[in-house]
């Protein structure tokens, strides 16, 4: 094998070994595009392509709940009927995720719809099909305010660790941060 020979087969396994990381690097912002483009459509196959619903809702009532009894801890000495206030709780928040933890829920929460915590909600209809220039009545029947014009979503994505791609969503300024952690499957 000739010197040149040799030097093109490196240049090329060395292109095509960065392909493949740059590739392996950017699926999670490739399939989080596709989820997104996918919960705007409300199509709901797609969106079960790429998330398990069962592992979703199993992993939201484990975190909610071990929530709540850092809550009960918290308060513990302090009043004892917050057992009971966090069984509540329990019993609210598990249909309500069970009924957001599904592509429409999804599509609701990634559109800036987040779950209000009413007992028996369920995620809003899709909207229909929108003509140009029409305006969009406020989903909770309230006009908005007319002051100062509402700060739209911020969504980060980046990786955490070699492994781990998070995704932090804040509704506006000051409110609440949401981080949805994925595990990079390797």
């Amino acid at each position: 094998m000739s010197r040149t020979t040799r030097s093109v087969a490196v240049t090329l396994v060395v292109v095509l070994l960065i392909a493949a990381l740059g590739f392996v690097y950017a699926s999670p912002y490739i399939a989080l595009n596709r989820v997104k483009q996918a919960a705007d459509a409300r199509d709901a196959q797609t969106v079960n392509e790429y998330v398990d619903f069962p592992a979703l809702r199993t992993s939201l009532k484990e975190r909610i709940a071990a929530l709540l009894m850092r809550r009960v801890d918290i308060q513990k000495s302090g009043n004892p009927l917050a057992i009971i206030g966090a069984m509540i709780d329990a019993a609210l928040v598990g249909p309500l995720l069970d009924s957001y933890a599904t592509p429409d829920g999804v599509a609701a929460i990634l559109n800036g719809i987040p779950p209000r915590g009413d007992p028996g909600e369920k995620p809003p209809a899709p909207p229909q099909a929108e003509t140009a220039g029409t305006a969009l009545a406020p989903v909770s029947g309230v006009p908005p305010a007319q002051s100062a014009p509402r700060q739209p979503p911020q969504t980060t994505a980046g990786y955490r660790s070699f492994d781990t791609f998070v995704v932090t969503y804040q509704h506006g300024a000051g409110d609440a941060r949401y981080s949805a952690i994925f595990r990079v499957a390797g």
